[in-house]
């Protein structure tokens, strides 16, 4: 039964130790599709330790699961695993994980609810603000563009993604920002970011005690951002994204001092666009890649070595 401990300890040591590590690094900022990666590589691992656990405690607490999972490996591989010997905590440990399994997917699912609604609401919107004209199909275009006072653009998701414009941000864009605008919000859509808002979103809001997933919540909203100026600025520059950042944002009191509205993390952006640091080199960025691919294998290397062993 030590195989299920371990593998629990071992997902709490990387739920506590890895957000730390990645908070005093500064090549996060650098290259944060990297980042970005890293991030997923160590929540993956800490939900393969729970979802390994609690599979082998279940194995441990009933002899049903465990006829099942070991059905056709010999019987020394079950001894080396010591699952008869166990008191009754096994089948506490495996309902607690297998609840928390099943609050995950519930939040998911309320997550994903949550954003068809909102997207829904904004395309009912978009058919108010921007009337469809006769033989014109819904979500036919690509762009829209809406009469509007405040400069703004978005990106729409869904089956047919929509990049929504106003008229004062194509009187504010000039020259080649309008399409780094574009670049950055397809960069969004193309790296199917708000998946990765969501699964992040579902995880915070599902285990909000949990400090690894709100840390993991907030980065993928921080590090989202920069990856898509990044996509944004090898095209057009990074001094057009910056000033197309300044032209959309100067008018809600982002750059006037300290901000407390979602968009307080702008000048930190245009800062980073205007004086950009230096990246990595290209093997120290497949080291750190191949890295964080290697950590979702160690629960999988600790859940097999006793098998392993016992069949060696």
């Amino acid at each position: 039964m030590t195989v299920p401990v371990a593998l629990l300890l071992l997902g709490t040591l990387l739920a506590v130790v890895a957000p730390r590590l990645l908070a005093r690094a500064d090549w996060p900022e650098r290259e944060p599709i990297v980042a970005l990666w890293v991030w997923q590589c160590v929540v993956a691992a800490v939900l393969m330790c729970c979802a390994l656990s609690m599979t082998l405690s279940a194995a441990a607490a009933w002899q049903a699961v465990r006829g099942h999972l070991f059905a056709p490996a010999p019987h020394a591989v079950v001894d080396a695993y010591a699952l008869r010997a166990t008191g009754g905590w096994a089948a506490a440990v495996a309902v607690a994980l297998a609840l928390g399994g099943v609050w995950t997917g519930a939040m998911l699912v309320r997550e994903v609810l949550r954003s068809r609604t909102r997207r829904r609401w904004r395309r009912a919107e978009l058919l108010v603000r921007s009337p469809l004209l006769p033989g014109e199909e819904p979500g036919s275009d690509r762009l829209v563009v809406l009469e509007g006072e405040r400069p703004d653009a978005w990106w729409l998701p869904g089956a047919t993604p929509q990049l929504v414009i106003t008229t004062a941000a194509l009187r504010r864009l000039k020259g080649r920002q309008l399409d780094a605008v574009l670049a950055h919000e397809m960069g969004h859509a193309r790296w199917r970011h708000d998946w990765l808002l969501h699964c992040s979103g579902a995880l915070a809001s599902g285990f909000p005690q949990v400090p690894v997933f709100a840390a993991f919540r907030d980065e993928m909203h921080h590090l989202v951002e920069l990856a898509a100026d990044d996509v944004a600025s090898r095209r057009f520059g990074r001094l057009t994204i910056a000033l197309a950042l300044v032209e959309l944002n100067e008018d809600r009191g982002v750059f006037g001092g300290p901000c407390p509205t979602p968009q307080a993390h702008l000048p930190h952006r245009v800062d980073r666009l205007l004086a950009p640091p230096s990246r990595l080199t290209p093997a120290r960025r497949l080291r750190l890649t191949a890295a964080a691919a290697l950590v979702p294998l160690v629960p999988l290397l600790v859940t097999f070595v006793p098998g392993l062993r016992a069949l060696g």
